[in-house]
């Protein structure tokens, strides 16, 4: 016979061939505390080092950290509470979808810091759905931001350069063009586009991938240190 034992969190059950009794301890609202404690613990960390120890040093765009941070933990909240209910994963990952475009559409962010945004979603969604903080889970969220330090490292193609100009020549040969700029950046052009030639006004509108000579690239930052 089993006879709960009041404001212990116990049951004592009686052996039914000795008569004798023992404790069995009911924990599992307190394991499942500790692990969504544990959950939020890891996930802020991880948000953390990625806005303050990543992206803001290299960056300086303060609305966005406080967007990543406000993304991050709103979808740990909301995924939590999906993953302790019978609301399957799917409606997490359309939450994920929906908070993508509203956020996408609102402004016009660099592909790079799009980066950061997703980052910053699937670390609350790694954390909040309601799986333990293992091994795997605690590697996925580091390899996300090891992926964003090391992919948006300054270093990385520190020399590699892109610029949408306007000309005041009209250039109607790609060539010359190319040559112009090359002079123009003092560097190798990779990849030029021309996007528009007027030749009323005389102007030529190209995007332009380069690669700046050493010296200009130690006298000159690189876009990602400058911001």
């Amino acid at each position: 016979m089993n006879k709960p034992c009041r404001g212990t969190g116990r049951t004592q059950v009686a052996d039914r061939f000795g008569g004798r009794t023992g404790v069995v301890i009911a924990s599992q609202p307190e394991d499942d505390f500790v692990k969504q404690l544990i959950a939020i613990v890891v996930d802020l960390v991880a948000i953390a080092v990625l806005t303050f120890g990543v992206y803001f040093p290299r960056h300086h765009r303060r609305d966005l950290v406080v967007a990543f941070l406000g993304v991050n933990i709103g979808v740990l909240a909301a995924a939590m509470v999906l993953g302790s209910s019978t609301v399957g994963a799917g409606l997490g990952l359309g939450l994920f979808g929906v908070l993508s475009i509203i956020r996408l559409r609102s402004d016009e962010i660099a592909q790079h810091e799009v980066a950061y945004y997703f980052a910053a979603l699937a670390l609350g969604l790694l954390a909040g759905l309601g799986n333990p903080i293992d091994a795997l889970i605690g590697g996925l969220m580091a390899l996300l931001v090891a992926a964003l330090f090391v992919g948006d490292h300054p270093r990385l193609f520190h020399r590699y350069r892109q610029q949408t100009i306007q000309l005041g020549t009209a250039f109607t040969d790609e060539a010359a063009l190319r040559a112009h700029l090359e002079v123009l950046f003092n560097g190798r052009v990779v990849n030029l586009s021309i996007k528009h030639v007027d030749l009323v006004d005389d102007t030529t509108l190209a995007e332009v991938r380069y690669i700046v000579a050493d010296t200009a690239a130690r006298r000159e930052p690189s876009p990602a240190a400058a911001r």
